[in-house]
């Protein structure tokens, strides 16, 4: 079988949700109310486990518990920078079509944040289609209705582990069911011009050299295959999320006995946890193609001279004696993910792949120097960190609170998408449980209202405004 083989048992059961998460007004296809659609009824095709999903467990987990936080500021060494742009455009609505690890939202609200922070002018609708248990034939026969009915102009697929029942049907029948219906998505979405990117399973949390050759990947590089073949874009979230799994396992391997180890699922080996949905979006971020530079600025102190400045301006830079101060102003800003994001980059390379957000100083005299930005504290720094660049994307004195500017920004817009998500989902269970009841109107247009009013928070607050830098000598040493 080459995936769970016979280590998986049933365990319970989980509700799948269909719920939609929008940065601009009511998606197309929506109730005249602005109401979301009820739960669709079972697709053909699709797992016994749609409404009421069979969850397994594997009896033997590689990875479980927490390992002991170590904060640091991060910084990094500048390499030159690198051309390129998401493929998420202005305009689009996107669309995330897949099953439980979809629907639980998590890897899609972090592209959207990302989307929203490092692209401010660009309109974007983001929809869930997420459904537990759902398989690729399931989303094939409820494609129309949920996603190219609802506005959509990219959709990301991902599917696999319930095509083969979690390893329990990994056979030439099911295989051949989910390429058949990988090629009817990506010809149905060139039908309708929609870009369709087909994205391979999630990993599981089975040893990542017997993965490689094992059922899944096999099914899913086939799948890939069938989806160039046939028009359309892929996405290998597998091999990106191995590379992570991997130093995470070589991290684990560096603990002391009884020190408990990470994990990027939870515990039944399938579903993801929090580290592994931010795995996951970082893999389908790489593979839209989102660049890794936000801005970069580079100063000589001993002038003062702006040397360059990309995706920013510069603008009152001066020097009184040791102290430097400048304004700058950024066309994007960093995507910020708060303290499980700063666990999460020991494994997760997402400082250096996506989130360079960059300073460099030279001629300074040697010491450390202190980084405030618009009176927030960003940490200290030597010279010669400071000359060879630093990434201040993450950077904080104290992990519990925001660094920079931008990152209070980035916690705010991570409360406001939560809350946008929380509210999609009552305004669901409106049509799905309430329908007859006398009040309903009023609560599907306050639930649209209240939607309305968080989009306009959410863009305000990704918005890049002006911030004031001073780097100034101090005797506190740099970490």
């Amino acid at each position: 079988m080459g995936i769970l083989r016979a280590s998986l048992i049933a365990t319970g059961a989980s509700r799948g949700i269909l719920s939609e998460a929008r940065l601009d007004h009511e998606p197309k296809g929506a109730t005249a109310s602005g109401g979301h659609p009820p739960l669709p009824p079972q697709p053909p095709g699709a797992s016994t486990a749609a409404h009421g999903g069979i969850l397994l467990r594997m009896m033997h987990c590689h990875f479980r518990g927490r390992v002991p936080a170590v904060f640091a500021i991060l910084t990094v060494l500048a390499p030159p920078l690198r051309a390129g742009d998401s493929a998420i455009r202005d305009g689009d609505t996107v669309v995330f079509l897949g099953d439980s690890i979809t629907a639980a939202r998590t890897y899609g609200k972090i592209i959207e944040n990302y989307t929203l922070l490092r692209f401010p002018d660009r309109r974007v609708r983001f929809v869930n289609a997420g459904w537990g248990g759902d398989t690729a034939a399931g989303g094939l026969a409820r494609l129309n209705r949920d996603v190219l009915d609802r506005g959509a102009t990219l959709v990301t697929v991902a599917y696999g582990i319930n095509d083969i029942g979690w390893g329990m049907r990994a056979d030439a029948e099911h295989r051949q069911r989910y390429l058949d219906a990988v090629r009817g998505i990506v010809e149905r979405c060139r039908a309708r011009g929609v870009r369709a990117y087909i994205c391979s399973a999630a990993i599981t949390a089975e040893d990542p050299d017997q993965a490689e050759t094992g059922f899944l990947q096999k099914m899913c590089d086939d799948g890939l295959a069938v989806a160039r073949a046939a028009g359309g874009s892929v996405i290998d979230v597998q091999r990106t999320m191995r590379r992570i799994q991997r130093r995470l396992i070589e991290a684990n391997a560096r603990l002391s006995p009884g020190q408990k180890k990470e994990s990027l699922h939870a515990e039944d080996g399938v579903h993801l946890n929090e580290y592994g949905q931010i795995a996951m979006a970082f893999a389908i971020l790489k593979g839209l193609g989102a660049p890794a530079d936000v801005s970069s600025v580079e100063i000589d102190a001993r002038g003062p001279e702006l040397i360059t400045a990309a995706g920013c301006s510069v603008e009152r830079l001066t020097r009184e004696g040791d102290r430097i101060e400048f304004t700058r102003r950024d066309s994007g800003l960093p995507l910020n993910l708060g303290l499980v994001g700063l666990l999460s980059y020991r494994f997760i390379p997402i400082p250096d792949e996506l989130n360079r957000y960059m300073l460099t100083v030279r001629g300074l005299p040697d010491g450390p120097y202190e980084i405030i930005v618009n009176g927030r504290t960003l940490g200290t720094f030597e010279s010669r960190q400071l000359a060879d660049g630093v990434n201040l994307c993450s950077a904080t004195p104290d992990p519990w609170v925001p660094g920079g500017p931008w990152d209070a920004q980035a916690t705010v817009l991570r409360n406001l998408t939560d809350a946008r998500h929380e509210n999609a989902l009552g305004h669901l269970h409106i049509d799905l449980y309430l329908a007859g009841w006398p009040g309903i109107d009023g609560l599907r247009s306050g639930s649209a209202e209240i939607d309305r009013q968080i989009v306009q928070m959410q863009r305000a607050v990704a918005r890049p405004v002006p911030y004031r830098y001073v780097l100034r000598p101090t005797t506190r040493p740099a970490r």
